[in-house]
């Protein structure tokens, strides 16, 4: 087997396993049944273990000896440190993003932002996943590769909390409302307000958070 497809299985393996821990499907208390995923998956255990392995390098699992790997559960300590992070950062990359954005870019945030509206009507376990795409495509074009892929990550982390955020009733509406915003001004080129615009949405997120997630023990 070619090195090429060891590393398309290993990344398939990881954005499969991600996709279950990010919608729930996999217990929080429980042990990662490695066995049972890997015969299901149709694979064997050594390439599913490095891809437990890369997801715990993400954040998502921890392992315990003798044990295997956990999901780590959401806490209030973790919203705080990784909305803390993305204010830091995701806003001045956004401003940036706007005024570098090409015509593909611009087309790419629209169709992003479409997806996510309709998604949110139809299937709302995947809302996490596309509002990910979407604060990526007012991300990328601001050519910031080192803090582009530090967001990458930090959304990945955010993912579950978007998700948990979403629960109560109108939630998706009033998130539908920003998005719309935060593109339009993006679109625009209108930096200075996109960048206040997209402090405002992660600092309300994080507020609704606090208020909805249990207090650390």
């Amino acid at each position: 087997m070619s090195s090429l497809i060891v590393r398309n299985l290993s990344d398939q393996l990881v954005e499969l396993v991600r996709d279950r821990i990010l919608s729930g499907q996999v217990s929080v208390d429980k042990p990662i049944r490695q066995d049972a995923l890997a015969a299901e998956l149709g694979v064997s255990k050594i390439p599913l273990r490095e891809a437990l392995a890369r997801l715990e390098q993400e954040g998502l699992l921890r392992s315990q000896a003798n044990k295997g790997f956990f999901v780590r559960p959401l806490s209030t300590a973790e919203a705080e440190e990784v909305y803390a992070l993305r204010l830091k950062l995701e806003p001045e990359a956004v401003a940036l993003a706007a005024k570098r954005a090409s015509d593909a870019d611009r087309r790419i945030a629209s169709e992003a932002l479409e997806t996510l509206e309709r998604i949110n009507g139809e299937q709302g376990t995947r809302a996490g996943t596309f509002n990910r795409a979407f604060h990526l495509a007012l991300i990328r074009p601001s050519g910031l590769v080192v803090t582009t892929s530090f967001l990458e990550r930090l959304h990945i982390l955010s993912d579950r909390y978007v998700r948990k955020h979403l629960e109560p009733l109108g939630r998706d509406e009033r998130a539908d409302k920003e998005h719309t915003l935060l593109l339009e001004t993006w679109l625009a080129r209108d930096h200075k307000t996109v960048a206040a615009l997209m402090r405002e949405h992660i600092g309300q997120t994080l507020e609704d958070l606090r208020k909805q997630l249990p207090a650390d023990t």
